[in-house]
C-alpha cells in the first residue's frame, strides 16, 4: 500500500499518463464480420430487413428505442439517422464477411479519452446474429480496438439487471462483476437496477489471448461449429 502525508493511503502512480485519444469512425476488419461506422444510406435496406421482423421484436427489450415493427420501416430508418450521427455513442454497424449484408449495431459510448475509459453498449443484434462466431469477433473487434491501438484503462458493459443473456455475454467475454446501481433509471415507464461490469488493461492480454484461439479457424468444424469453448482457453490463460 503507497502512503502519502499524513499517512493516507493512495492509488499507485502513473507518471507517465498521456490521456488518449477519442473512439474514431473506423472500418475494423475480422474473419467473420467487420465493423463499420453506421451508414444508413448503406445499411439501412440490410437492417430493415433483419429487424422489422416478428421474431426480431424481443431485440429491442431492454434497449431504449423500438421495437419496430414490419410497417415501421420510416420510423426505422429515422432511428438509423439519429444514431448515426452522434459521437458517443459511436454506433458502428456488424457487417457479415460471408454475405456483406449488416445483421446488427453496437456501439462505443461513455467515452472519457482523458482517463482511458469507455463503454461498449447499444448492443443490437439480429436473430441472425445472435449466438454466432461474428457475434463474438464483433466484440473482440471493439475490445481490440480500445486496448490495443487506443491504450485505454478499462472497457465497461452494463445492462439491465434482468437482461439474463447480456450478464452472460459479459461473463463469457472476460468482463469482471463488479456491482448491481439499484433504480438507477427509468425506461419506457418501468424501473432498471443495472449490473456494472469491467474489463481493465491488465486483464486484457489473457483475454484476448483466449479469444484469439476461439477465434481461430481450425477451432471450427466445417459447419461452423466451435471444437472448444472459449471458457476452456479463458482457463489455459488464466482468466477463469
Amino acid at each position: 500500500m503507497i502512503l502519502s502525508p499524513p499517512h493516507q493511503p493512495i492509488g499507485f502512480a502513473l507518471p507517465n499518463w498521456q490521456p488518449r485519444l477519442p473512439p474514431k469512425a473506423t472500418v475494423l476488419i475480422g474473419r467473420t464480420c467487420r465493423l463499420e461506422p453506421l451508414d444508413p444510406a448503406r445499411h439501412a435496406d440490410d437492417l430493415c430487413h433483419a429487424f422489422l421482423q416478428a421474431e426480431a421484436a424481443a431485440v429491442w427489450t431492454y434497449l431504449p428505442s423500438g421495437p419496430f415493427s414490419a410497417t415501421q420501416s420510416d420510423t426505422f430508418r429515422q432511428h438509423l439517422a439519429y444514431i448515426s450521427g452522434q459521437a458517443d455513442p459511436l454506433h458502428f454497424a456488424v457487417i457479415d464477411q460471408q454475405t456483406q449484408q449488416a445483421i446488427g449495431t453496437l456501439a462505443l459510448m461513455r467515452i472519457d479519452a482523458a482517463n482511458g475509459v469507455a463503454e461498449i453498449g447499444y448492443v443490437t443484434f439480429s436473430p441472425q446474429l445472435q449466438r454466432t462466431t461474428a457475434a463474438t469477433e464483433a466484440h473482440f473487434l471493439l475490445l481490440q480496438y480500445l486496448f490495443d491501438t487506443l491504450g485505454y484503462r478499462r472497457c465497461e458493459w452494463k445492462c439491465d439487471l434482468l437482461n439474463a443473456p447480456s450478464r452472460k455475454a459479459a461473463t463469457r467475454l472476460g468482463f469482471q462483476f463488479e456491482g448491481l446501481f439499484r433504480q438507477i433509471l427509468v425506461y419506457k415507464g418501468r424501473n432498471r437496477d443495472t449490473a456494472w461490469f469491467s474489463i481493465i488493461d491488465s486483464e486484457w492480454p489473457a483475454i484476448r489471448a483466449a479469444l484469439i484461439c476461439w477465434l481461430a479457424p481450425d477451432n471450427f468444424t466445417a459447419d461452423g461449429q466451435q471444437k472448444k469453448s472459449l471458457a476452456h482457453f479463458k482457463t489455459d490463460a488464466g482468466t477463469e
